[in-house]
């Protein structure tokens, strides 16, 4: 994809880029709504990438263009702010503006310009828009020579995210995208901000994770993913504390007293999900990777009638896809469409592929596109 992007950047820029840099999507493995909560989560980058081709200008204009949309947007540093942002390019755009907020200079770095291509499937549930704020983040960490390492170029792009698009989500996806590695997933603890890289073991055990994008399209800035994040804070609050990570297995039945049903629900799917954080990263360590079935299919059901986040079609994949062998399976991403996953032994993925795609026809269902998935290495600079 570099040589298409170059080739893109060249034909709409008429130059050559100064470099080349990329960032994968990712699949949060298990850990769903907790990163906002200062909990737990378990993703791994994948290997689909976005790459985005940039070079500085001599002046303060930036102009951005990619293989998605037909116009090049052009904005000035000088009117660089998010209400000023909107649609694909709030994401690049933001993320110029979040550098501010972290040390550079905007009143002194010059414009750039940058083309951006992507495999990473959008509206899947697989942070194609991390994908694009932590190419972009480093892209423009090297050619305003800032020099900031990876952690705080997640809260860079997580702070785009934010303010620039509007969507209320965590640092989990820009974590990932910046920080994995191939065959490992990233442990990342969301209040202290600290990771840890855990050997994921699939490709010894011969198992893939298939994703099975359902393709009903969701948005992180629309009400559904909202309202759970305010019904947490409000749980907590009830609760007495300041966030959902205070509170543990222990406190479910003193929860059940205090909150509203709806309320509890929603807190004991962030309470039991954050174990089952805790319990995948054990039980790899201590088992392997075809013990965690279980903890996949669990936290699928809490998604399901706890936080009220699945969708017929995501209830459909897992259902159809544990049917034809599959270990275990679960919704992944931020709900409400996009995509399941689907622990597999490498053997079988045709069946459950089969399986799958039967079954969505039985129902009436859009057909959806399945692939396999791999654990892979985070951002970095391709030439």
């Amino acid at each position: 994809m570099t040589d298409i992007v170059q080739a893109d950047f060249l034909s709409r820029f008429n130059r050559r880029p100064a470099g080349i840099w990329s960032a994968p999507g990712r699949v949060n493995l298990i850990g769903e709504h907790t990163d906002y909560n200062e909990g737990f989560v378990f993703p791994f980058a994948i290997d689909r990438r976005t790459v985005v081709a940039l070079a500085p200008r001599e002046d303060r204009i930036i102009r951005v263009a990619s293989s998605f949309a037909a116009e090049a947007i052009e904005i000035s540093l000088d009117e660089l702010i998010p209400e000023n942002l909107a649609g694909w390019s709030a994401y690049p755009l933001g993320v110029a503006w979040a550098l501010g907020q972290f040390g550079a200079d905007l009143t002194t770095v010059p414009g750039f310009e940058a083309f951006i291509d992507s495999d990473v499937p959008i509206g899947a549930g697989l942070s194609s828009s991390a994908a694009i704020e932590s190419a972009v983040a480093l892209a423009l960490s090297d050619v305003w020579g800032l020099g900031l390492d990876r952690r705080t170029l997640a809260r860079v792009g997580q702070l785009a995210e934010n303010r620039a698009v509007g969507a209320p989500t965590g640092i989990m996806d820009q974590s990932a995208s910046l920080l994995g590695r191939a065959d490992a997933g990233v442990f990342l603890d969301c209040r202290s901000l600290e990771s840890e890289v855990i050997p994921l073991g699939f490709d010894a055990a011969g198992l893939d994770v298939l994703i099975i994008d359902t393709r009903v399209s969701h948005s992180h800035a629309t009400g559904g993913y909202a309202s759970r994040r305010a019904s947490c804070e409000a749980g907590a609050a009830a609760m007495g504390a300041s966030s959902l990570r205070d509170l543990g297995v222990d406190d479910l039945p003193r929860a059940a007293a205090v909150l509203d049903d709806e309320t509890f629900r929603r807190v004991r799917h962030i309470i039991t999900e954050n174990q089952r954080v805790l319990d995948t990263v054990r039980t790899l360590r201590e088992h392997g990777p075809a013990r965690i079935a279980g903890l996949l299919d669990a936290s699928h059901a809490s998604m399901r009638d706890d936080f009220e986040i699945s969708v017929p079609e995501l209830d459909l994949a897992v259902e159809a896809a544990r049917g034809a062998g599959a270990l275990g399976a679960r919704m992944t991403g931020g709900g409400f469409g996009g995509a399941a996953i689907a622990l597999t032994p490498r053997a079988l993925v045709p069946e459950v592929e089969a399986a799958v795609a039967a079954a969505f026809v039985a129902r009436g269902f859009r057909a959806p596109v399945i692939f396999d998935v791999h654990a892979a290495d985070g951002a970095r600079r391709e030439q």
